[in-house]
């Protein structure tokens, strides 16, 4: 067997949980044995290994003997609750706790009864893939009163669960904080009335609380995505999509409504995601005159051959004094100022269905895992927190804190200070923002900066290649540059095959898979003489690459020509998009989103064929060339029971111990299985091979079958996070070319050979950073193409947790609780 996964996710350090183990030799030989990892003689070369812990590893395994764990859901449902109860349960299990569902939120602590009940780990299985809250949700007012906490307090004694992990929004977590603070005073009651007994308030003499946020609104402050969010957003661009072929068929324009009705982030982030002509937030009321400007960038969209406007509208939308801007209002203005065929879509509902996109999945399941040790490590003086994302780390926040931040941004808003309602929000909303304002309301200067900067796509096609292409030309002629378009990557470049590109040409881009510049795996070293002579033809003094190992490679090479060529003496910035996510420097790629939906959606109808049929296993093979990223990530997204991949080695006793494994399965009610492999995890243990070794020793006890997913993992349109990761990161990279353009122009020429001057771009844990691509070269395995480190190997343990291996999980890294107002009130830098 070998580790399992998360995006993303997203996407969220899991503390000590996602530490790598520190481990005397005696432990490592009862790791390897225990954990079915590879045998000491396979060990994995030194480059590649995780950097050891400073302390030894606590026993996760015990950490929960002789507690109790109680999850419920409550307020609106959101797609990816039910990932987050299913590891509540798996992992409250494996730590050796009793874990209850309470059925029904608030009201089924209340009402107690059946409505808690006793989970097991068979009783969580299928729940991964499924929308909605599978315990239920309902709004509860009997919690509201002290006589409804004193019955749901004494439901929880009786019991023995001192321990509360609650899904849900503000309200729900706001009542939860109460609950614990009214505890010991419940208890108390309840002991001189007779409702509990001396040794049972003995027992239950302290309540643990701690917070996931189910909300599809992302309107909770200290977290950057919460649970449902990114799915949310997958049922919008699906319709978006959809009405955009419509409307370009009839040359309409469409008013979209959607959620939010205290927060905007929906119709921001769709906004971003489909290039609307505008948008609506209750966060950043338009101008007074917001009519005129409205009707004026519809009529210069339509001039400029588009056939379509698309305007997006948060259900919560006001002006600034206060009044509600409506679809309908906006509909009758368009109409009758402009004449144009006008429609209103009003979304509703279908923004919470559907099945959970990859990103919530394993959003929720990390957050699960991080919410029992929390609980589990609580204390009666550890204040109750929620377990939130912050770039690509989980942090503990206290629960309070956020309330109480997510009140004032209402309240700034309700006293008309927009601005502070912005900040409070946070710095991912902020810069969303921002981005979007640039490409919506911005328009190429008339006088020029004289520059010129090509643009180009090296390596694979990515999903989101061509978000990012779009925002890097819109962007860079708002900054007055001369854009050029390179097509077919270096080749192109050789062969001149260079046009200057305009505002409308990448107008409708954002929205299309693949690379519409065209994109080849070519690397310039071999084109030199002729690359140079036409940067110079071209009059380049920049050069944007948006691409995969292939651009990283590339710019190494471009940059060690410096020496030969004052040609290439010219500012370059590398963008990463490849499925792989196998790019030194970035924790996520542009594409690797969209590929792992691709992914997790095949492996849910495998799944749902294995189910149907019983005692049956699906191999999957995944691509990603040596990284594991997919196969890791797609397997705790699908729930597999195995990911195999190359940074792990594995042994044919470890295939074994693989398929015994599911022989047990198979015993239970859960007959089916899945496991995954990266195509190139090893070059003996082949798909083939795996396949007929699984065929052969489970031979009468389950059946197989094998799937190569292919190219299609490279297909299809990008996810919303790949759409507006991939603008975000061309809007970027063209504010930091600019500056390097002025920073290396001398006397009206242009001369870069400092290693500052060729950057990548990539995701560093909680920000977008600016590296030298030279200093990345001591971080890369170029024989395999891949980092060093990847941070995605220190969650593989979560997915045989999940999995039901019996694992040792280092917590010798206690995650510490941060601060909120600190935080979100220190605005980052406008890209």
């Amino acid at each position: 067997m070998v580790a399992q996964p998360v995006s993303p996710a997203l996407s969220l350090g899991l503390g000590r949980l996602l530490a790598p183990a520190a481990l005397s030799l005696a432990a490592l030989l009862l790791l390897l044995l225990s954990v079915l990892v590879p045998s000491p003689s396979r060990r994995r070369s030194a480059d590649r290994k995780m950097p050891p812990s400073p302390a030894g590893p606590r026993h996760a395994e015990s950490l929960g003997a002789g507690k109790a764990i109680a999850v419920l859901t409550s307020g609106g449902d959101a797609q990816g609750m039910n990932a987050a109860v299913r590891a509540v349960v798996r992992v409250g299990i494996y730590t050796g706790a009793k874990v209850f569902f309470v059925c029904e939120g608030y009201q089924g602590l209340v009402d107690g009864g059946d409505h808690i009940k006793e989970a097991t780990w068979e009783s969580v299985s299928m729940m991964l893939q499924l929308g909605g809250t599978v315990i239920g949700s309902a709004r509860c007012q009997d919690f509201r009163t002290r006589e409804g906490r004193l019955r749901a307090a004494r439901n929880l004694v009786k019991r023995g669960i001192t321990n509360l992990c609650v899904i849900g929004g503000d309200g729900s977590l706001t009542g939860a904080d109460t609950f614990r603070a009214e505890w010991g005073g419940l208890l108390a009651e309840l002991l001189k009335t007779g409702g509990i007994t001396a040794e049972e308030a003995q027992r239950s003499s302290h309540l643990n609380i701690v917070g996931m946020v189910g909300s599809i609104d992302n309107d909770f402050c200290g977290t950057d995505m919460t649970i449902g969010t990114d799915s949310a957003l997958h049922r919008i661009m699906e319709i978006v999509d959809a009405i955009t072929t419509t409307a370009q068929s009839h040359q309409r324009t469409f008013v979209l409504e959607v959620m939010g009705r205290h927060c905007g982030y929906l119709a921001l982030i769709t906004a971003l995601a489909c290039g609307a002509d505008w948008v609506f937030i209750p966060e950043s009321p338009p101008e007074d005159d917001w009519e005129e400007h409205l009707c004026r960038r519809l009529t210069e969209t339509r001039d400029g051959g588009s056939r379509l406007n698309i305007i997006i509208v948060a259900e919560g939308a006001i002006d600034k004094h206060g009044k509600p801007i409506t679809s309908d209002d906006i509909k009758a203005l368009v109409v009758k100022r402009l004449g144009y065929d006008t429609r209103v879509t009003i979304l509703g509902h279908v923004q919470r269905g559907g099945t959970p996109s990859a990103f919530d999945r394993i959003l929720a399941s990390r957050m699960g895992v991080e919410a029992v040790m929390a609980l589990l490590e609580g204390t009666p003086d550890t204040p109750a927190c929620v377990v939130s994302l912050s770039g690509n780390q989980a942090v503990r926040l206290p629960l309070m804190e956020c309330v109480q931040v997510t009140k004032d941004v209402t309240t700034a808003m309700n006293e008309g200070r927009f601005e502070d309602a912005l900040k409070l929000r946070g710095r991912s909303f902020q810069n969303n923002w921002n981005v979007y304002k640039l490409l919506a309301h911005i328009r190429p200067p008339a006088t020029k900066s004289g520059y010129t900067v090509a643009v180009m796509n090296v390596g694979a096609p990515a999903a989101g290649m061509n978000a990012a292409v779009r925002a890097t030309v819109r962007i860079g002629l708002i900054h007055g540059h001369r854009m050029l378009a390179v097509h077919d990557g270096f080749e192109g470049l050789a062969l001149g095959m260079v046009e200057e590109i305009g505002w409308n040409a990448v107008g409708s881009w954002i929205g299309l898979g693949g690379s519409k510049l065209g994109t080849k795996r070519t690397l310039p070293k071999k084109y030199f003489e002729e690359i140079c002579a036409n940067i110079s033809k071209f009059g380049i003094h920049a050069l944007i690459i948006i691409g995969g190992f292939e651009a990283f490679t590339a710019g190494l090479e471009l940059v060690e020509g410096r020496a030969r060529f004052e040609e290439l003496c010219i500012p370059l910035c590398i963008v990463p998009a490849t499925v792989s996510n196998n790019v030194p420097g970035s924790d996520f790629s542009i594409g690797a989103d969209t590929a792992l939906n691709t992914i997790t959606t095949t492996c849910d109808l495998i799944k749902q064929s294995a189910a149907g049929t019983k005692r049956r296993v699906f191999i999957i093979e995944t691509m990603g060339g040596f990284c594991g990223y997919l196969a890791t990530m797609a397997g705790l997204a699908a729930g597999a029971d195995a990911a195999y991949i190359f940074e792990e080695p594995f042994s044919s006793r470890d295939l074994q111990a693989n398929v015994d494994h599911l022989i047990e399965k198979m015993k239970t009610t859960v007959k089916r299985g899945l496991v995954l492999r990266n195509e190139r995890c090893n070059e003996n243990y082949t798909t083939d091979f795996i396949y007929n070794l699984y065929s052969e020793e489970g031979k009468g006890v389950f059946d197989c079958r094998k799937n190569v997913l292919g190219h299609m993992q490279q297909g299809g349109s990008p996810t919303p996070f790949d759409r507006n990761f991939g603008t975000k990161m061309g809007a970027k990279a063209v504010a930091w070319i600019t500056g390097k353009i002025k920073e290396c122009s001398r006397h009206g020429r242009i001369f870069a050979n400092t290693a500052d001057s060729a950057c990548l771009l990539g995701m560093r844990k909680r920000s977008l950073v600016f590296q030298p691509i030279a200093e990345l070269r001591q971080q890369t395995d170029f024989e395999h193409r891949i980092p060093k480190e990847q941070w995605w190997l220190r969650l593989r343990p979560i997915l045989k947790i999940l999995a039901k291996y019996n694992i040792e999980l280092d917590t010798s890294e206690t995650a510490h609780l941060e601060h909120l107002t600190r935080k979100v009130l220190v605005p980052e830098a406008t890209p």
